[in-house]
């Protein structure tokens, strides 16, 4: 079968709503080329290295790669993939060059090769993320292993907004707590809340692609019977007593369903931010404030911030 590699020159900021158009329009996942990637010094006790060429990636901004297969709709495909990008200028979204390119490749070339720069990754003090197809063990009796295969959808969970999101779960999951998931997409925040000791867990998303990926992750890793999975817009219509609320989506989306998260939450519950650009970092916690939340902490990694506060 014959496919074509979409490639978007486009700012670290787009990564994630260009991401999710990908996923949207028929994308089983995404390849992210950041220049940054090249030059971050990793901390030792997190992660591991791996050999990256400085040809693969831009001189600025990032790449966001994607594979469709050549077909008769292709051309439809690429065009509603721009005008969905476009559309995010109007949530005040920078996208820097914004220039799609698209190039043929063998199906041979790209499948399986990827694989060799995805291997377990240690993200927080006791969470390590493994592709499903790795034999990995825990290397000490408290490490928590998330197996995952990113290709199914919404890569591989080390993304920084993610790993701000697990390590803010492991400071503050407490032994059977209620966890609500706004914005599920691999189901990676659910699966870890479980592992940290929460009880119960309310995964919701409005994409059909991440309900069905968070339940295959569910099951995967075997905490599926304490991860309850649905469709859902936010969390309209949701009235429930959670003891966290955790969300990895874009700042703009946070400051619409914040009256929401506080009246699900119990007192002193923690609602847990992030996906959150350095750029709208005041506006998210100006929102929240105003709501009445206390911020208890705010954790930062690359230009991506986390927002943690407190219902007071």
């Amino acid at each position: 079968m014959k496919w074509t590699e979409i490639c978007i020159h486009t700012t670290n900021e787009a990564v994630e709503p260009i991401s999710n158009i990908l996923h949207e329009t028929g994308a089983s996942g995404v390849v992210i080329e950041d220049p940054l990637d090249l030059i971050v010094d990793r901390d030792d006790s997190f992660g591991e290295v791996f050999e990256l060429s400085s040809e693969d990636y831009p001189d600025e901004g990032v790449f966001i790669k994607a594979y469709m297969p050549v077909t008769s709709f292709l051309a439809e495909t690429v065009e509603e993939i721009k005008q969905a990008i476009n559309h995010l200028i109007t949530f005040d979204i920078d996208l820097g060059h914004n220039q799609i390119t698209l190039s043929e490749v063998h199906e041979e070339d790209w499948a399986t090769a990827w694989k060799k720069y995805y291997k377990p990754v240690k993200i927080s003090d006791r969470i390590t993320i493994t592709p499903t197809w790795e034999d990995y063990s825990p290397k000490s009796e408290d490490e928590l292993v998330i197996e995952l295969d990113p290709g199914m959808a919404f890569g591989t969970g080390t993304h920084p907004t993610t790993i701000l999101s697990i390590q803010a779960l492991e400071t503050y999951t407490n032994e059977k707590d209620t966890v609500i998931d706004v914005g599920c997409g691999s189901g990676v925040l659910s699966i870890a809340s479980v592992l940290l000791g929460a009880d119960k867990v309310y995964a919701y998303d409005l994409d059909e692609v991440a309900v069905k990926s968070t339940k295959i992750n569910a099951k995967v890793n075997k905490v599926d019977d304490k991860i309850e999975i649905k469709q859902n817009n936010l969390l309209n219509h949701v009235n429930i007593e959670a003891d966290i609320i955790v969300s990895n989506i874009l700042a703009e989306i946070i400051v619409r369903f914040i009256e929401d998260a506080w009246n699900n939450l119990k007192q002193d519950g923690l609602f847990i931010t992030s996906g959150i650009i350095q750029t709208k970092k005041q506006m998210v916690m100006e929102a929240i404030e105003k709501q009445g939340f206390e911020i208890v902490q705010i954790n930062e990694q690359e230009d991506w911030v986390s927002i943690i506060a407190k219902k007071k």
